[in-house]
């Protein structure tokens, strides 16, 4: 019996429409990357388990595919050398784009001229249970500079992601916070070491209300004075100044905290500057993977479908620490292209362009037309238009069948008639009209 062909779970096959759409979003953030400097890297599908490991948290390791050695590698082990899995296994896919990078600065940072640029689009593999919108095999898109503290890198990544989307025509609000301030808050109320509870307390406020984050930061260990001192961090409202003036006099007895404030004040002070169009607003619920970044977080949402959050980054002050390259900060963010992908499903977004990779096909109907065609088709090729014929004669109406069903915008018609009049009969497959014109023209009429 033959075999039923799959695919491993968490995978996932993409239609030639579906790939003219995807390519269509990561050339469109990718020209925006280069627009502002950042130049093109790549690093192997797999590093050495000992440059993954210990870098993701216990979660993480758990996560991550191990690759065996070459196929008869074990032929020749004893049975106590099989079960030494570290003899089997040295290498793993990549988790994420950034730690292959922080292992790619390091080990050339003499080639290298700091500050660094680079963008990079490859696939990662994280051994998750798949389930909608999670796969075990996803592309990131992420943007990073390093080797500078600027904040003029947090302003033109605020540009980026305005840029992008609306490049995109999805409309979104930038939510930012400044893990700085997030320390303050902590530090201010006397608990500097429930940095975490705080901010995950804070997250909820959203969804559960103050009382119920109140009850929340008293089940975790909270007495009623520090609680009762952050009540203006929790109904913090207003516009960004407003909520940098209330920051200021809560967080007057933290260093680290003001530090934040102005940072997040100079970025704001640039964005309304050079009049950004963008939402974007400070939110002190935003956390993110807080053990990573040491500045500025930001995350993205769109406005018109609901999802979560479809771009995020911020800043890290010792990422090639890890591998023995110390105080090198940099600053990234990272676009979800599968959520990005969904909502501009969702939303209508994409060009009518991308169901088709082909604009005009002709019709093959036998062989004086046959060969004018072919040399009509160069012309057409030349002049930049994707064009094609139908491989053999046969019946019209599975011609013009075949046509629709590849959703192929123009049919070219050369019969005997057009052959004599050195005219084709061009027929648009969307509204049905039909129009004769002369070969000479015929790359102007399908552009």
């Amino acid at each position: 019996m033959a075999q039923k062909p799959s695919i491993p779970k968490g995978t996932r096959d993409f239609s030639p429409v579906e790939m003219m759409r995807r390519n269509y979003i990561f050339d469109t953030i990718k020209s925006v990357f280069r627009l502002y400097g950042f130049a093109p890297l790549e690093t192997p599908s797999m590093e050495n388990l000992s440059t993954l490991l210990g870098k993701y948290g216990e979660e993480g390791d758990k996560l991550l595919f191990k690759i065996l050695n070459s196929g008869d590698y074990a032929a020749n082990l004893s049975d106590e050398e099989v079960r030494q899995a570290s003899k089997i296994s040295e290498k793993g896919l990549r988790y994420d784009l950034t730690v292959p990078f922080a292992r790619y600065v390091v080990q050339h940072q003499n080639e290298i001229t700091f500050p660094f640029k680079r963008y990079q689009v490859q696939p990662v593999w994280r051994a998750d249970r798949p389930q909608k919108g999670r796969y075990r095999e996803f592309y990131q898109c992420d943007v990073d500079v390093i080797g500078t503290k600027s904040l003029l890198c947090e302003v033109e990544l605020v540009e980026i992601v305005e840029r992008v989307f609306k490049a995109l025509g999805i409309r979104v609000a930038l939510k930012m916070n400044n893990r700085k301030i997030l320390y303050g808050i902590a530090e201010v109320i006397g608990h500097a070491d429930k940095m975490m509870d705080i901010t995950v307390a804070i997250d909820k406020l959203d969804k559960i209300g103050l009382d119920n984050v109140k009850a929340e930061l008293r089940e975790r260990g909270l007495e009623e004075a520090a609680i009762e001192k952050l009540q203006p961090i929790l109904e913090l409202q207003g516009t960004n100044a407003e909520k940098i003036a209330t920051l200021r006099t809560v967080l007057a007895g933290s260093e680290t905290g003001l530090l934040g404030v102005d940072e997040m004040e100079t970025v704001f002070n640039h964005v309304e500057a050079l009049e950004i169009d963008l939402l974007v607003e400070l939110d002190l619920s935003l956390a993110r993977g807080l053990n990573y970044y040491t500045g500025a977080i930001f995350e993205v949402k769109a406005l018109d479908y609901q999802i979560g959050s479809i771009s995020g980054g911020g800043r890290y002050d010792n990422l090639t620490g890890i591998f023995g390259l110390q105080n090198v900060s940099g600053v990234g963010i990272s676009f979800g292209a599968d959520r990005i992908y969904d909502v501009m499903l969702g939303c209508g977004l994409f060009p009518e362009e991308l169901n088709s990779s082909t604009r005009a096909i002709f019709l093959n109907l036998g062989d004086d037309a046959e060969k004018v065609s072919l040399k009509l088709l160069r012309e057409l090729r030349a002049e930049g238009l994707a064009a094609e014929i139908y491989p053999e004669p046969a019946k019209m109406k599975k011609q013009m069948e075949y046509a629709n069903r590849r959703q192929i915008p123009f049919v070219v018609i050369i019969g005997t008639e057009e052959l004599q009049m050195e005219m084709a009969t061009i027929k648009n497959m969307v509204s049905g009209e039909q129009q004769k014109v002369a070969f000479s023209r015929l790359a102007e009429m399908l552009k």
